[in-house]
């Protein structure tokens, strides 16, 4: 048997299981963004009609779509870098060699990522509850008043913010660690007979080592901050004053909700698109100057 043949054989599920479960669904979101297609049409598939770019040319004059987008935007510009920093901090923490029980903390940082993620976020409603949550009650020890968390339009954004990091940092954690581990220990070495502080260590040594990471885990998180939606449908219900809106819950009401299932596809194509810009400025970015590639 030919090697492309053998290749193909192998790969052969992989491709059809992507083309089933992504191709055909996407080709079927994009044509559907193109339709009016609404509750009438699921009635009667005749009283489905093509309208072109109208969904979307109706979706960018929306003022609750661009609050959702800017509410995203929030959410990825401060949740995203805040989350890295958790996870490399942890991460750090763990690699170093004056902490004991390594395996115990890894286990106690990495349970939250695999709990359920509706169940965790009821927990947390009741942590931050006004009158009963141990957080106004952390304050109140502390002579501080009591904040409402999720119903002050200031602070409902923070706090689901603040619930993501917890849940998401220590997946990341386990790909820093590793990116760690991978960083040879004569460069630090070398660093330290040189005379190079700690700070120095990490600026000049561990963060050029960790740039592969730091790109992986700013796509894989960016891409999973774009798609908040079970947080604030579970903690806030997208209040108060529509503050905690995002795309994605804006896509599930006018799909879900209102039954606009052509304006929905095309509030969904309009964040792919948004991830893709994101995305690519990443890599831009990453990408080393000429001469040092």
């Amino acid at each position: 048997m030919k090697r492309s043949a053998t290749g193909w054989l192998f790969a052969g599920p992989a491709v059809l299981a992507i083309f089933v479960f992504f191709f055909i669904p996407a080709t079927a979101a994009l044509i559907l963004s193109l339709t009016d297609f609404d509750i009438y049409a699921l009635a009667d598939i005749r009283n489905l009609r093509f309208v072109g770019l109208r969904n979307y040319a109706e979706l960018l004059q929306l003022p609750l779509f661009w609050l959702a987008l800017g509410n995203t935007l929030y959410f990825v510009f401060v949740g995203v870098p805040l989350s890295l920093a958790a996870s490399l901090g942890a991460a750090m923490l763990i690699n170093s060699k004056l902490v004991r029980f390594k395996p115990l903390y890894r286990t106690i940082f990495f349970a939250p990522f695999v709990m359920t993620l509706v169940a965790a976020a009821v927990v947390w409603r009741y942590l931050l509850h006004t009158r009963y949550g141990m957080a106004n009650y952390g304050l109140e020890q502390i002579g501080l008043q009591p904040i409402d968390w999720l119903g002050d339009p200031a602070w409902a954004m923070p706090s689901i913010i603040l619930f993501a990091i917890w849940k998401t940092f220590g997946y990341n954690m386990i790909i820093f660690l590793a990116g760690l581990q991978s960083i040879p220990q004569d460069l630090y070495e070398a660093a330290r007979i040189d005379g190079a502080s700690r700070w120095q260590q990490f600026r000049h040594v561990t963060l050029p080592g960790l740039t592969p990471v730091l790109l992986l885990t700013g796509v894989l998180t960016m891409a999973q901050y774009f798609q908040l939606f079970a947080e604030p449908y579970v903690m806030t219900q997208g209040g108060p004053a529509q503050r905690t809106v995002t795309v994605l819950y804006f896509m599930y009401e006018q799909g879900f909700k209102w039954w606009n299932l052509g304006s929905a596809s095309a509030v969904a194509f309009v964040l792919f698109v948004f991830m893709f810009i994101f995305t690519m400025l990443q890599f831009a970015i990453a990408r080393p100057p000429r001469g040092r590639a």
